[in-house]
């Protein structure tokens, strides 16, 4: 078993730690209580540490007999399957069409969602036809989701003008443009 005793844990340390473990395949990093970086990143620095297959001990070196607290040991990094996000990611992927998103693509200059080319296709599919039922709507791009996106209206591009009769708001009609000039696909 090998110690790695030092007064903060940084990445100089987190690889000293590393190279230790052609030595023994028992490795720890000791650190005294109360450090700064283990205050604020607690979570991320274990999760760290086993992926590498590395141990933490906080040492607390005000108590009488010197008090050691393993906060995780060193063995093989066996990660949880976060299911249900893996399945969002996955389906998110699967209703997307093309690879719309440019490289370095950010919230302000906006992503294309599979769920925005749906409501771009209905956008589009008012702006030619003008006012129709959201059945209608449906029933031409076969997209079932149709009523939802109308209903739920997420980016204000549509107006209800009736029970189930939708047509392009003013901002539905910038909007769409903007997103045609971004190259995207929305027939």
């Amino acid at each position: 078993m090998v110690v790695e005793l030092k007064l903060s844990i940084n990445m100089t340390v987190v690889l000293q730690a590393v190279d230790r473990l052609q030595i023994s395949d028992t490795v720890y990093i000791g650190v005294p209580k109360g450090i700064a970086v283990l205050k604020k990143q607690r979570k991320q620095i274990i999760k760290l540490l086993r992926m590498l297959g590395l141990g933490l001990m906080v040492i607390d070196p005000a108590a009488a007999l010197g008090s050691v607290d393993v906060l995780c040991d060193p063995g093989e990094y066996k990660p949880r399957q976060a299911k249900q996000r893996r399945h969002r990611l996955l389906g998110e992927f699967m209703h997307r069409v093309g690879d719309p998103n440019a490289g370095g693509s950010t919230m302000r200059r906006g992503i294309m969602t599979a769920y925005r080319q749906k409501a771009l296709a209905i956008a589009a599919y008012l702006q030619k036809h003008g006012d129709t039922k959201a059945a209608v709507i449906a029933q031409s791009l076969a997209e079932p989701k149709t009523r939802t996106i109308l209903y739920d209206n997420v980016y204000g591009w549509f107006d209800r003008l009736g029970k189930g009769v939708y047509a392009l708001s003013p901002r539905g009609e910038t909007e769409y443009s903007k997103w045609l000039t971004h190259d995207q696909t929305a027939d």
